[in-house]
């Protein structure tokens, strides 16, 4: 049993882990670019981006298993960097589509919640337009920080995206959240307890580190 419980775990944090770096990387500097920048149909994205981050994570699970089905767009095409459907690549793409609009539009709304005047001295003094924004980034950074850890909490507990896209395999895609369900529905609720408790305190967690920051945000 503790061998199956950690293999889950380990495998939970690897897949979340690496999505959660995926949607960082893409995310933080959409967020900056659309926080600062103004342009035609600005408004659109942003709305889109919001639209994005209440969307239901299973209707996205149905997008990519679609998407890498051997009748799909890219499933069809046999490219050597497209994961084939239930597997960790799969289930590492849904969940980096999920966090990914968490990540831009909690760091779009850090970025303007800075004072616009910031902007207008540090470029007045010589800045460049770059470190200007390095500027207005580094004053955002509790709640580009918030975003990371928001983004982080919506897929290590979604079950529905990764359900469909991993097809919750033993030794191979099974996550916590998946193992929860397929252990209750067996009986097996001392494991499937095992990892709720788990689960819960990783979420706590996440949770407890965004309620500090905003708190430290607020004296600061």
């Amino acid at each position: 049993m503790f061998q199956d419980l950690s293999e889950i775990i380990l495998l939970s944090v690897q897949v979340s882990g690496i999505a959660l770096l995926i949607s960082t990387i893409i995310g933080i500097p959409v967020g900056i670019l659309i926080g600062l920048s103004r342009f035609i149909g600005r408004g659109l994205v942003t709305a889109l981006l919001y639209t994005g981050m209440g969307f239901p994570p299973v209707v996205i699970g149905l997008f990519v298993y679609l998407l890498l089905s051997r009748n799909g767009y890219l499933g069809g095409l046999n490219l050597p960097f497209v994961p084939d459907l239930f597997t960790p690549g799969a289930m590492i793409i849904a969940q980096s589509i999920i966090a990914f609009p968490l990540v831009a539009g909690f760091t779009m709304a850090a970025v303007m919640s800075v004072d616009p005047q910031l902007k207008m001295q540090v470029l007045a003094l010589g800045a460049t337009k770059r470190q200007a924004a390095l500027a207005i980034l580094r004053e955002a950074r509790i709640g580009v920080f918030v975003a990371v850890v928001a983004g982080f909490g919506s897929i290590i507990s979604e079950v529905g995206a990764v359900m469909l896209v991993g097809g919750n395999i033993e030794g191979r895609t099974r996550v916590m959240t998946t193992a929860i369900v397929l252990e209750t529905r067996k009986g097996n609720f001392d494991l499937a307890l095992s990892l709720g408790i788990i689960l819960l305190a990783i979420t706590f967690l996440a949770n407890l580190v965004i309620l500090r920051l905003q708190g430290r945000s607020a004296h600061v």
